[in-house]
């Protein structure tokens, strides 16, 4: 299995696609691995090479104790790639994925090419939810919390739907550590960002979920389109994993965004 070893932390990663192509790293949604993006894979392995790994604390990667923060994590995704000799790349996040993107694109402009952030959010007026979620899950385990999460991360229908795809979501939540779990938690629990977004000048599409529990376009998507510089936005009919529940726009999204800029 493809693992790097930096600053006593083992990083599960996947580097798929023709060496000569640019890299597009992508980074998953908390409670899940870097699997998420198994539907973009194929779409655009014909034009890039794809950088797909488990954040701290989730899939096969470390679980360190203790609340994580934002910075952390993104240093993170730094570190993997210059262990892997990639000086620059394109980074898609959501979510959890997106935060770390937005830190990335404010504080390592010189390594971003193109940032895309999907049903993600600068800040949450409200920590105190994220705060339960992560006490709960150090308390009770994964399950604790599995059933809310899923009704977040897709719509009524798609859940009902017997849809292969939201079967392995749910396996994946269910298996996430609750250690590392709970530290990206606190990561999100403290995160304000929205002094960093003037200062991100690679080009940058925001996609949003029309039916998003989570991150709602009204507070979050739309900060980000109106902070930061030049943003191009998409808004899609989907839940939270707008990548999962419609993976061919979000793919065309992606691949257009790129390709035009």
């Amino acid at each position: 299995m493809p693992f790097v070893h930096t600053a006593n932390l083992r990083t599960f990663y996947r580097l798929e696609g023709d060496g000569g192509q640019p890299v597009v790293m992508f980074a998953h949604s908390l409670g899940v691995d870097h699997g998420q993006w198994d539907p973009q894979v194929p779409d655009l392995l014909p034009h890039f090479q794809v950088l797909r790994y488990d954040i701290r604390g989730h899939g096969a990667s470390d679980v360190t104790p203790g609340d994580y923060t934002m910075e952390l994590l993104a240093r993170d995704a730094l570190a993997l790639a210059d262990a892997l000799d990639i000086r620059e790349f394109a980074f898609c996040g959501l979510s959890l994925g997106g935060m770390i993107g937005q830190w990335l694109g404010a504080n390592a402009a010189d390594r971003v090419t193109h940032l895309a952030l999907a049903n993600t959010s600068p800040r949450f007026a409200d920590p105190i939810p994220m705060d339960q979620r992560r006490l709960t899950v150090i308390r009770e385990g994964m399950g604790a919390v599995a059933d809310a999460v899923m009704g977040r991360f897709f719509t009524p229908e798609t859940l009902a739907s017997g849809l292969p795809a939201v079967a392995i979501i749910r396996h994946k939540l269910l298996a996430t550590d609750p250690v590392g779990y709970a530290g990206c938690c606190a990561a999100v629990r403290d995160m304000d960002q929205t002094g960093l977004l003037r200062g991100i000048r690679a080009p940058t599409l925001v996609i949003g979920g029309d039916r998003d529990r989570s991150t709602p376009w009204v507070g979050n998507g739309e900060v980000l389109a109106a902070s930061i510089p030049g943003a191009k936005t998409v808004r899609l009919l989907s839940a939270h994993l707008s990548n999962v529940e419609c993976p061919r726009e979000f793919s065309a999204a992606l691949l257009g965004f790129l390709a035009e800029t």
